[in-house]
């Protein structure tokens, strides 16, 4: 994306949740985010890989 385009997102972000709302919705974001991520690698740890499940005959 253009910066410009950047811009025009920010200014609706702006226009629907207001100013005052904004650092409220940065954090949620940020929150799930970091949710999200932790949650994505204690899945991938949790799954064991292929070379662990193949069986030599």
């Amino acid at each position: 994306m253009r910066p410009i385009h950047w811009i025009i997102v920010l200014v609706v972000v702006l226009v629907l949740f207001g100013a005052q709302k904004l650092p409220e919705l940065a954090k949620s974001i940020g929150q799930s985010a970091k949710i999200l991520k932790k949650e994505m690698n204690d899945l991938s740890e949790d799954t064991p890989s292929s070379d662990e499940n193949s069986t030599t005959k």
